[in-house]
C-alpha cells in the first residue's frame, strides 16, 4: 500500500470518528473538522517530525498549533490514532471531567495539546512565539499552524502576520482552511476576505496554494514549503477545502459548522465512510 493510500485509509477512519463523536453528545463542530481531515492526517502521519510520547517543550521536533480550536474533533481523532492517547478516550468527547473538551485546553493535560485554543485570532501569535523560541534555542525544526478563513477577520491575525515578516520568522508554515464558510454563512457575505494571496504577499509572506483534499498535492506542497523555510520569509498555504468533506449532505454549507447529526443522519454519514482502523 502506498503512502497516499495509507493516509487516505486513516483519513476515512478519522472522519468516522468525527461524526460519531459529535453525534454522541449532540454538540460539536463536524463541518470544519471533516474539511481539515486530510491535512491533519498528512501532517501527523507523514509530514511532521513529532513524538507521541509528548513533552510540552517540543524541543527537537516539529510543532503544530490549532488556532481554529472549534474543530477539535479532527484534532483529537488524529492525536489518538497517532498514539498520543488511547483511541477509546474519544468516547469521552465533551463530557464532564473529560480531557477532550469542546475546545482544546491545557488544564486537563491532554498529550498533544500545547495551548488552549478556540478564541479565534490568537493561535498565530502563539505559533510565532514557538518558532522564535526554536530559533533562539538553535532548534532547526518547523512550526505548523492551522487557521480558519473566517478567523482572518480577526485583527490580531494581521498584527501577527506583520510581526512575522518584520522579524523574519522563516521557520513557520501556516495553513488557512479556505472553505468560504463561517458560522453565520459564506465568508463573502459575512465579511469578504478579498484577495487573500495579494494580502499575504503584501505583508511579506511566501504564499502557496493547495487543494486540501488532494493527498498527493498535500504531501508535495508540504515538501515544497519546507524547502522555502530558512529564506527570511514566513510561509502560508492557502488551502481550498469543502466544509463537511466526505459526507454528501454536509458538504459546502455553513449549516454543519456547529451542528451534530441525528441518528438517521449519522447512519447516512457512516454509510459513506469506510471503517478502516476499527471504531472506538
Amino acid at each position: 500500500m502506498s503512502t497516499v493510500q495509507q493516509l487516505q485509509t486513516i483519513a476515512s477512519q478519522v472522519r468516522r470518528d468525527i461524526v460519531r463523536m459529535v453525534h454522541a453528545v449532540n454538540s460539536g463542530h463536524p463541518g470544519g473538522s471533516l474539511g481539515c481531515t486530510d491535512l491533519l492526517t498528512a501532517l501527523f502521519f507523514e509530514i511532521m517530525d513529532h513524538d507521541a510520547s509528548f513533552n510540552m517543550d517540543g524541543k527537537g521536533e516539529d510543532l503544530f498549533f490549532l488556532s481554529n480550536g472549534h474543530i477539535s474533533p479532527v484534532y483529537y481523532s488524529v492525536l489518538a490514532r497517532a498514539g498520543y492517547f488511547p483511541v477509546n478516550e474519544l468516547a469521552t468527547f465533551r463530557k464532564i471531567d473529560s480531557r477532550l473538551q469542546g475546545h482544546p485546553a491545557t488544564e486537563e493535560g491532554l498529550p498533544g495539546v500545547r495551548i488552549a485554543s478556540g478564541s479565534l485570532g490568537q493561535g498565530l501569535s502563539v505559533a510565532l512565539g514557538a518558532a522564535l523560541a526554536k530559533k533562539l534555542n538553535g532548534d532547526d525544526k518547523i512550526v505548523f499552524s492551522l487557521h480558519g478563513d473566517g478567523e482572518l477577520q480577526e485583527g490580531q491575525i494581521w498584527e501577527a502576520v506583520m510581526f512575522a515578516a518584520h522579524h523574519k520568522v522563516d521557520n513557520i508554515i501556516s495553513f488557512v482552511d479556505w472553505n468560504g464558510q463561517q458560522i453565520d454563512g459564506p465568508t463573502a457575505e459575512v465579511m469578504a476576505l478579498g484577495d487573500l494571496e495579494a494580502k499575504w504577499r503584501a505583508f511579506g509572506w511566501e504564499v502557496l496554494h493547495l487543494d486540501g483534499h488532494d493527498m498527493p498535492a498535500i504531501l508535495d506542497t508540504a515538501k515544497r514549503a519546507r524547502t522555502l523555510t530558512g529564506n527570511g520569509k514566513p510561509i502560508v498555504v492557502l488551502m481550498r477545502t469543502a466544509m463537511g468533506k466526505g459526507v454528501d449532505f454536509m458538504e459546502g454549507t455553513h449549516h454543519w459548522h456547529g451542528k451534530a447529526p441525528n441518528d438517521e443522519q449519522l447512519a447516512s454519514a457512516l454509510s459513506q465512510l469506510e471503517e478502516t482502523l476499527g471504531d472506538y
